[in-house]
């Protein structure tokens, strides 16, 4: 990208069902047709360790597993990716597209988990390098909607309905504290509706960035 200090960094959060993944990697098709050079990541996942983390978290069988205990598995699987993969990318100036980042703790962790804010604020930047995405969408949908989109069968997707309400409040929250990183998408539009709207954003972005489109 001509003129950028580094390259572009986006997120997409919501609850289970909420379409994220799919919007995440709608976006990444359309940055390779129009030929941008990008990253496609998951939180958790994408890496060797990351992947071996991920099974673990989203195992039933690991019911027990105390809050904390999953946070810092969440948070080890960040620092994994951000070193391995996003930060080379930035630093090679490509967009890095990520299903879920840092917001992802403070809405499951701290607002599903009540975990404290404050403490795992300085272990997500640890954890993260500092780093913030540039854009973030929230695919927002009612977490009592969310079981009609799919089967859900792990560990998180499965945990009680007022669990995945109350982590939807914390992504609402976090929006309306960071109104000019995050935009809110209404998940009951349909798939190609939210591209539309997911991609004029991301245009926008990559031209004040510097890219050519």
């Amino acid at each position: 990208m001509h003129g950028a200090k580094r390259g572009v960094f986006i997120s997409f959060e919501g609850v289970e069902g909420s379409g994220k993944t799919t919007q995440a990697q709608a976006l990444a098709d359309w940055l390779q047709k129009s030929r941008i050079p990008y990253i496609f990541v998951r939180d958790p996942g994408t890496t060797k360790i990351g992947e071996k983390i991920r099974e673990i978290l989203l195992d039933k069988e690991y019911r027990e597993m105390h809050a904390k205990c999953e946070v810092l598995l969440f948070l080890a699987a960040r620092s994994q990716v951000t070193y391995e993969k996003i930060l080379p990318a930035l630093r090679e100036k490509k967009v890095v597209v990520t299903d879920r980042f840092s917001d992802s703790t403070f809405a499951y962790q701290c607002y599903g988990r009540q975990l404290p804010r404050r403490l795992i604020s300085i272990f997500n930047r640890f954890a993260a390098a500092g780093i913030k995405p540039d854009l973030t969408f929230l695919v927002d949908i009612d977490a009592t909607r969310r079981m009609e989109r799919g089967k859900f069968n792990d560990r998180m997707e499965t945990e009680a309905e007022g669990y995945h309400q109350n982590v939807r409040q914390g992504y609402r929250a976090l929006a309306a504290r960071s109104k000019k990183r995050f935009k809110i998408l209404d998940g009951e539009k349909t798939v190609d509706v939210i591209h539309d709207e997911v991609i004029h954003l991301v245009k926008e972005l990559l031209k004040r960035k510097g890219c050519k489109i």
